[in-house]
């Protein structure tokens, strides 16, 4: 490790010297610590002084015979008296909650076979990126309600996710955390997967299973802030070695500690833990959580830039970029802070992508208004694209819009229960029409009704009503459309790729879009109001060749204009009451 390079904020491999690391018949242990009196080695029941080394502030040990699946951890003396017993912050390996200790874990004996799969990836700016996000506790259970293992959700992924039409899952947090309620949010082990799923192995091999099926994975990552637990990074030496020592700024809104990120030892420390994850489990991107609480004082622009914290995120995301060919980094952001998906070489943060919650809040709202109301309201859905060349942007249904009382996407729609499945169908089609990489969280394709809980799976059965059932067939197919269709994300991010054909029907609540690509033209015209409706096409598509791709009110998909159905007839096309088509010209 480049000892100045940890202690100014620039070293990416300090997990390669810092945690415990078998070698030569037995194991070194190391630890950063500079502010204890002292430091010892709790493992098999017994206390080994640690030595001091390098400039004092590490301590080291070698233990003869100490192997892969020892469990472990620190005990620290503090210099004003007592002691505290951490888990290693550089621990690849944890027990399974609420035991707490590291595990020494070899990372290196599981071989990858995804080679062909790393030599072809990227960051997918002129292709589909159609992400699955997911919570592996709660998609799937076993038998008995136990959590599925890494490799055990992997092989029933893959072909769900082939069936349904995603080409990449995004895992919430798997770093380790010691409440389930916290959905991965609060850390301990910023270096090790979490135990519930098994071990470090067992999600390479899932990975590696997935990108042998063609599906890249996405962890999402917290560099924001880090459990309380005393057992954890929280006063790790005696002092505010991780955390900032001033409570107005060290607490987030979430109760939790926030990492100081003008020091450089943290900004090493979080810099090795994502290249640890890019590297070693050969993840294909990281999704980065809470982006306005790192470049504003706690998330409130009226307090300021934190002007640290943003050369991290550069520094950061530059790095990373550096060397990993063909990974894509994402900001959840709500901010308007300008140059999120500039690279860091040009001033900006270096993302690949922002997610676009102005979006996602603008579309929500509209939906959820009665029919009468939309009129008034109607540049909810068009007011986007006034700022969408500003950033990259993903457009994202994620997990955060279906808990804690804000209802599931369908429910969410306005009306009773027979009227949501239309208009959620035709929400789905303007958003993959609308420019911008895709998100959803699981269960919103089998119209989940009841909000997500991570204490139990998603509510399959629900695919035995033909509602339902036929709801999942129109996302698949949609998803289909949407990967095979290269006017529906080739252009995202060009001035050509999208057009309001007609954003100017105020009354009708109607809107017609058109996108392009380099072998066509797609057209979608959509009618969000309770009745139906008429729609003529400019004269230039009168006399156009044309090919219904998908129509939501299908039978197939529980609506009532059979497949054969004339939707559309010299330019002219006829919309039942929250509907859209897609048409190919």
């Amino acid at each position: 490790m480049d000892m100045y390079g940890f202690y100014t904020g620039q070293e990416f491999n300090a997990h390669e010297y810092l945690g415990a690391h078998p070698e030569n018949g037995g194991a070194v242990f190391r630890t950063f610590a500079p502010n204890a009196a002292k430091v010892s080695l709790l493992l098999d029941g017994a206390e080994m002084p640690m030595q001091r080394v390098y400039d004092g502030n590490f301590h080291e040990l070698f233990v003869p015979g100490a192997a892969a699946g020892q469990a472990y951890e620190y005990r620290i003396y503090f210099r004003n008296g007592g002691c505290q017993d951490h888990a290693d912050p550089y621990g690849f390996q944890m027990e399974l909650r609420p035991a707490h200790r590291s595990i020494v874990c070899d990372l290196s004996t599981y071989t990858f076979q995804d080679s062909e799969w790393l030599k072809r990836r990227s960051n997918c700016l002129d292709r589909p990126l159609n992400i699955y996000e997911m919570h592996p506790g709660s998609w799937r259970r076993g038998e008995n309600g136990e959590m599925l293992s890494y490799t055990e959700t992997a092989k029933r992924l893959i072909p769900y996710l082939q069936e349904t039409g995603y080409n990449y899952v995004e895992f919430l947090p798997l770093c380790e955390h010691p409440c389930d309620e916290s959905w991965g949010y609060q850390n301990t082990g910023f270096f090790a997967p979490t135990s519930r799923y098994g071990s470090p192995q067992e999600l390479m091999a899932a990975i590696d299973l997935l990108h042998q099926n063609g599906i890249g994975v996405i962890l999402d990552f917290v560099p924001v802030h880090f459990a309380v637990d005393a057992y954890g990074l929280a006063q790790y030496d005696g002092t505010a070695l991780y955390e900032y020592p001033n409570s107005a700024v060290g607490i987030s809104e979430w109760g939790s500690y926030n990492f100081m990120h003008s020091r450089g030892e943290v900004r090493s420390f979080l810099q090795s833990a994502t290249n640890c994850f890019l590297s070693c489990y050969h993840f294909d991107g990281l999704r980065i959580d809470a982006i306005s609480r790192i470049i504003y004082w706690q998330g409130e622009e009226r307090r300021g830039e934190n002007g640290n914290a943003i050369d991290f995120l550069k520094t950061m995301n530059q790095g990373l970029k550096r060397r990993h060919r063909g990974i894509m980094l994402i900001a959840e952001d709500s901010t308007s802070y300008a140059g999120v998906t500039k690279s860091a070489e040009d001033g900006g943060l270096g993302f690949d992508y922002k997610w676009d919650l102005g979006w996602m809040h603008d579309t929500m709202e509209y939906f959820q208004l009665p029919p009468s109301q939309r009129s008034e309201q109607y540049h909810k859905l068009t007011f986007s694209m006034l700022y969408f060349r500003n950033e990259r942007y993903l457009l994202p249904f994620s997990h955060d819009e279906v808990v804690h009382g804000k209802a599931t996407i369908l429910q969410k729609m306005n009306g009773d229960y027979e009227n949501k499945f239309p208009q959620a169908k035709a929400l789905y089609l303007y958003m993959y029409v609308h420019p911008g990489k895709k998100l959803n969280f699981m269960g919103n394709e089998i119209g989940q009704l009841r909000e997500w809980d991570e204490k139990r799976e998603q509510d399959w059965d629900l695919r035995k009503y033909p509602t339902h059932d036929s709801f999942y067939r129109f996302m698949s197919e949609l998803n289909a459309l949407y990967l095979t269709q290269p006017a529906l994300s080739e252009r995202d991010y060009c001035e050509d790729g999208f057009t309001w054909i007609d954003c100017h029907q105020e009354e009708k609540c109607v809107y017609a879009i058109s996108r392009k690509s380099h072998t066509g033209e797609l057209i979608a015209v959509f009618n969000f109001n309770d009745r139906e409706q008429t729609y003529m096409l400019p004269e230039k598509y009168v006399e156009e060749k044309y090919e219904i791709l998908l129509y939501t009110d299908w039978e197939k998909y529980g609506g009532s204009c059979p497949l054969s159905g004339n939707v559309m007839a010299a330019g002219t096309i006829v919309l039942e009451k929250f509907s859209g088509v897609l048409i190919k010209i």
